[in-house]
């Protein structure tokens, strides 16, 4: 299908999640968020209050990260993180689950660190995304992950954090592991593809797979059809 610049660009989840990212950064980014019509600005967590007055009066959205970026803390750290980020202004929250749990095959331990999150967050109306970090997991584990994301509750599983780092391959969304995800869930839940996504190509191709959003860290060039830079992990 045809997929207008304003289509995308409401897809779009802009990142600004580098550790060395400074308040005149956050800023700019918001600043093309606004002006593009990008649909959620992501940010660290400490960032939420500051990026929802830079965006207020506009549509975007702002999302935190939680459990950043290796998702191994407690699941009342998580919590915490979670309420504290929604009373800050966040309406959306992207926790990374806990991988090691998962690949361990703890599957009560990765069902509850997400409840917590959604215990959080649905009452307040604010949307869980579960970040799989696809790129550590078999296709076995990746539709397991999925799995236990639906069974507490979250709205979204999502790929990747766009910080995962394997020696011998991708870091970021494939199209494998968005198959895998998008037949697991089956439409019950929404799949966002995120990490090493630089083009308009790659953001429309994730897009007509059935994705309903886009992790990036360069909206401005996507839109623009042009190959993101480097600025942001994702």
């Amino acid at each position: 299908m045809s997929r207008t610049v304003a289509d995308v660009a409401k897809a779009l989840d802009h990142a600004v999640l580098k550790p060395e990212y400074t308040r005149d950064d956050l800023a700019r980014h918001a600043v093309m968020c606004v002006q593009r019509g990008v649909g959620c600005l992501c940010v660290r967590s400490c960032d939420v209050a500051e990026a929802t007055r830079l965006v207020a009066g506009s549509p975007v959205v702002v999302a935190a990260v939680i459990g950043f970026p290796h998702g191994a803390q407690r699941p009342e750290v998580k919590a915490l993180e979670s309420r504290l980020a929604i009373a800050d202004g966040a309406r959306e929250l992207d926790m990374v689950a806990n991988v090691g749990a998962l690949k361990s095959g703890a599957e009560q331990a990765v069902r509850a660190d997400v409840a917590a999150v959604v215990a959080e967050a649905r009452p307040r109306g604010v949307l869980v995304k579960v970040i799989l970090e696809t790129c550590a997991l078999t296709p076995a584990e990746i539709a397991l992950g999925c799995r236990l994301a639906e069974q507490a509750g979250a709205d979204f599983v999502k790929t990747s954090t766009g910080f995962g780092v394997q020696p011998s391959g991708p870091t970021g969304a494939t199209p494998e592991a968005v198959r895998i995800m998008l037949d697991t869930v089956g439409g019950r839940l929404q799949v966002k593809a995120s990490g090493g996504i630089r083009s308009w190509d790659d953001a429309v191709r994730y897009l007509d797979m059935g994705c309903t959003r886009i992790g990036v860290g360069d909206a401005a060039a996507i839109l623009d059809g042009g190959p993101a830079t480097g600025d942001a992990a994702y």
